[in-house]
């Protein structure tokens, strides 16, 4: 007998709800879900392999559950000081947000975060139980500190989550906001750095405001600017004692030894692996570029994507781009698309098929 999911005892809070996932259909130029789009260069992809093949002799055994070497790879490569004992990492940065949500979150408590942002934090509170908040921004999608701590003393949250550059805006967040908003809570702060090495180059992180304060997390991933996305792994820094209650939710030897060894190799060639994001970048800059000579109106970004709006029916005009074989996003936000800054061919191919359906109107 076939069955629905209404017919299963499911949760109550999850009833209703559909699971995150952008569309994934065979196009030749996808870009919709912020990836990376150039391939891992040979050099590094044989160094890794390398890396792997040692790993695999001894696959019958557990993984080194503290992740160790990897630890100490993400330590040196973030700098500031930091240590591996102030490290932590995932499979993916969802699912090291998801740690912090199952250590300080759950059942009676409050995650809030400014929306619009980055759709998988309600779907992770709701996952833990928690209950979701989600504030305001500016019209432009920019924070103010005075803003921001009127909020959250309204709420008086026990996670924020501050996504940095924010997605799917990607709109720049000021230190003095996550300064201000630190101190107005009494819960933990994350702020998510996914996009962090696509903004100017002396851009400030977040992770120089870790020193003195225990409630801060600042979170990264590979998958963005390593080019690493179908190896699942993000990481953050924070406090000794912020990792000590991660190790609490998290499952055993949840880091395979072939994750582990990859990331390690990937890191240990970061200079190779960077090198691309200047080209980005320049991508990014060169899509708003067209995107206001065409008469959209591309919002500031200092990640590897753009939003854009002045789209009079964004779901029309992402089908005919669709039919011209050029996938994007349809965020929900209204009159906007979002894009990603792919290759220079792929860039040209959505700018040539944008042109092709007309100038804004």
């Amino acid at each position: 007998m076939t069955v629905s999911l209404d017919d299963l005892p499911l949760r109550d809070d999850l009833r209703g709800l559909t699971p995150y996932g952008a569309p994934q259909a065979p196009l030749p130029v996808a870009l919709n879900v912020n990836e990376n789009t150039h391939p891992v260069p040979d050099a590094v992809a044989s160094d890794i392999l390398d890396d792997i093949a040692v790993a695999l002799r001894d696959v019958n055994r557990y993984p080194d559950r503290e992740f160790t070497a990897l630890r100490e790879g993400f330590a040196q490569y973030l700098g500031h000081g930091l240590q591996a004992e102030q490290i932590w990492a995932g499979n993916g940065s969802n699912e090291v947000l998801q740690h912090i949500l199952q250590a300080f979150a759950g059942p009676g408590r409050t995650v809030f975060s400014f929306g619009p942002t980055y759709s998988m934090y309600p779907l992770l509170a709701q996952g833990t139980g928690a209950r979701w908040v989600a504030g305001r921004r500016e019209p432009d999608y920019t924070l103010t500190p005075e803003d921001a701590v009127a909020q959250i003393e309204q709420i008086d949250p026990d996670v924020v989550l501050l996504c940095s550059p924010n997605n799917p805006t990607g709109t720049p967040l000021g230190l003095d906001v996550v300064e201000a908003v630190y101190e107005a809570t009494r819960g933990v702060v994350v702020v998510d750095e996914a996009y962090q090495e696509f903004a100017p180059h002396d851009a400030a992180s977040a992770l120089t405001l870790l020193e003195g304060r225990p409630r801060l997390a600042v979170s990264r991933t590979m998958s963005k600017a390593f080019a690493f996305a179908g190896a699942r792994v993000g990481y953050l820094a924070a406090d000794p004692a912020f990792i000590d209650a991660l190790r609490l939710v998290r499952l055993p030897y949840h880091l395979s030894a072939l994750t582990q060894a990859a990331a390690v190799a990937a890191l240990r060639n970061s200079d190779v692996m960077l090198s691309m994001v200047d080209e980005i970048v320049g991508q990014r800059d060169r899509i708003t570029a067209t995107l206001e000579a065409l008469g959209y109106t591309p919002h500031e970004s200092w990640s590897n994507f753009v939003l854009f709006g002045g789209v009079a029916d964004p779901r029309a005009t992402w089908q005919r781009l669709y039919d011209r074989g050029v996938l994007i996003r349809d965020v929900g936000i209204a009159g906007h698309l979002r894009v990603t800054a792919g290759t220079e061919a792929e860039t040209t191919a959505f700018l040539d098929a944008l042109a092709s359906i007309g100038s804004a109107s």
